[in-house]
């Protein structure tokens, strides 16, 4: 083959790699990596501590996702059980969308188990108040629920072993003025058919349901209501998370996790805050926080600490003497402490009731 022929060759087969090269150029960098945002927060008293979402909608009521989506979000957001709980009388999609009322779980369980996700089996039984809107979780079947009584509906419930959660108590397109524990809901709670009430719920605190709640023995309960893509609704960049609901289980199991919410072992997760049991907040704290000497002092002769938070909570810290500092969340500080000054610490971000923090007695 002579050089002509030869140079003619090569640029033939050259162009013919820019062509094929031209009709299909990868970018694979430009695709997200679905990733898990861990949620680190201490195991306590023997339990493992597990987050938990009891609360959110897919396309099968008002939502605006499929169910295989907000067990997604679950899992790259750090949590670790699931409840979807769409609307039994509430289904604007219906029209195009057809299923029963456990159609969104039956779609979303395989994904659930791939992921590791534990998916509960809910519903939302969706009333005018009184009662107002209530979920069930750990369903065998959604569709006894659906009847014209909401008594008779969470008796339908009941008798499949749920766990009843009273839905945003407060809320003001039901109760725009205050917020009431009212009759009928004190017939509801002596027939064992409020278990839980949301003290947070989407973006709202009820300072007043954390007082029901402690006062009844009944869970705190912190859910997200998401009806929207949850990234699309909360900034969980930058420390922050969505709202939920911690429960103390035995293991990682959906029957532990029901134990412990009937045994009332629960806090309310949201907004770097805590809600709950004054034990419960105490041996959070305590697991996450310690201080130990470094052998040094600064420019005033003061002794210098090494404060450390293993947890993803940042906690307040005041001393006896009024002075705060913020304990980051994962993170170790210096600081310069009178040990006389820190034997009692008030947590201003974990609350004990509707007026009242934690108080810790420190060795």
């Amino acid at each position: 083959m002579n050089l002509k022929l030869l140079f003619i060759t090569i640029l033939s087969a050259g162009m013919t790699c820019m062509a094929q090269d031209m009709n299909n150029v990868q970018f694979p960098h430009m695709q997200k990596t679905s990733a898990r945002k861990e949620i680190r927060i201490p195991n306590i008293l023997g339990f493992q501590t597990l987050k938990c979402d009891f609360h959110m909608h897919t396309i099968f009521s008002d939502g605006v996702v499929w169910p295989t989506v907000r067990v997604t979000e679950a899992w790259e957001e750090g949590l670790d059980a699931i409840a979807i709980t769409d609307h039994i009388e509430n289904n604007p999609s219906k029209k195009f969308v057809t299923g029963d009322h456990n159609a969104s779980f039956d779609i979303a369980i395989s994904e659930a188990d791939e992921k590791n996700i534990i998916l509960i089996h809910a519903g939302e039984v969706t009333r005018d108040m009184p009662p107002g809107h209530l979920n069930a979780l750990f369903l065998n079947d959604v569709n006894p629920l659906d009847t014209a009584s909401p008594i008779d509906a969470l008796m339908a419930a009941k008798k499949q072993g749920a766990f009843i959660i009273w839905n945003h108590p407060g809320w003001k397109a039901q109760q725009p003025d205050t917020c009431l524990w009212m009759p009928m809901h004190q017939e509801l709670f002596e027939k064992g058919l409020i278990n839980g009430i949301e003290v947070f719920n989407e973006q709202e605190y009820y300072p007043v349901v954390l007082d029901w709640c402690l006062n009844r023995k009944i869970a705190v309960i912190s859910n997200s209501d998401i009806h929207d893509v949850t990234a699309h609704f909360y900034d969980i960049e930058n420390g922050k998370h969505r709202p939920m609901t911690l429960v103390f289980a035995k293991d990682r199991s959906q029957q532990s996790i029901k134990e412990a919410m009937f045994e009332n072992r629960t806090l309310a997760y949201f907004d770097n805050k805590l809600a709950g049991k004054k034990e419960l907040l105490e041996a959070i704290f305590k697991a996450s926080v310690s201080a130990s000497p470094t052998g040094k002092t600064d420019g005033e002769n003061r002794e210098l600490y090494e404060v450390s938070n293993i947890s993803a909570i940042p906690f307040i810290v005041e001393n006896m003497k009024g002075q705060t500092v913020t304990v980051p969340a994962e993170s170790t500080i210096v600081l310069p402490l009178n040990l006389a000054d820190y034997q009692e610490l008030t947590i201003r971000n974990c609350y004990t009731g509707s007026n009242s923090v934690l108080h810790v007695n420190m060795p």
